[in-house]
């Protein structure tokens, strides 16, 4: 696994790039992946910003641990607090896509950058995030990984699309392709 050192910068890159990701998606107006578009539907709605939303969506998930007996990390606590605030400051930075190639170019960036950064925030071994977490608690209770991970996203992804989030064309190509690509980077870098 490495030494800590390595551990915590492996992680911390990983949170760094998955805000970037986040942020490529939902720029790229084509939709992005279903939590994405919940905290882009919940930040519609109160005016907060989606990285604000990513964190307050993060902690409360982070509640949902407490019945099911599901313990934190140094990852998960990093998770909450710095995916939404990396990805305020990549939405802050990227340009807006003013042609629908860059657009794509987005969306496909996005997936990429999100499979690479879960392979390295996963692989530093410090906790799951707060929505695997989730799922994990929700696997001991009874319910096939399958069937969790798809009552969560789709909950997730219907409740993004009626408070308005954006859930297009690039929550469709997210939803094919990051686990395949995720999958590719486990070559390089190793889960554990």
């Amino acid at each position: 696994m490495g030494s800590l050192p390595s551990r915590l910068a492996r992680l911390y890159c990983g949170l760094a790039l998955y805000g970037l990701g986040v942020a490529l998606q939902i720029s790229s107006g084509l939709g992005s992946s279903p939590w994405d578009a919940f905290a882009q539907g919940l930040a519609l709605r109160t005016g907060l910003t989606i990285g604000t939303m990513i964190i307050v969506v993060g902690a409360l998930v982070m509640l949902l641990w407490i019945p099911l007996r599901q313990k934190p990390g140094l990852g998960t606590i990093s998770n909450v607090l710095l995916v939404g605030l990396f990805a305020d400051a990549a939405l802050w930075l990227l340009p807006a896509p003013h042609h629908w190639s860059l657009s794509w170019g987005y969306t496909l960036g996005g997936v990429v950058v999100i499979a690479f950064a879960t392979v390295l925030y996963i692989g530093a071994g410090m906790g799951a995030g707060p929505r695997d977490g989730l799922m994990i608690g929700l696997v001991r209770l009874g319910l096939s990984v399958r069937l969790a991970r798809f009552l969560l996203e789709a909950s997730v992804l219907t409740a993004g699309w009626l408070l308005g989030g954006v859930v297009g064309l690039g929550t469709l190509v997210f939803a094919l392709a990051v686990g395949p690509m995720t999958q590719l980077f486990t070559r390089w870098f190793p889960l554990n």
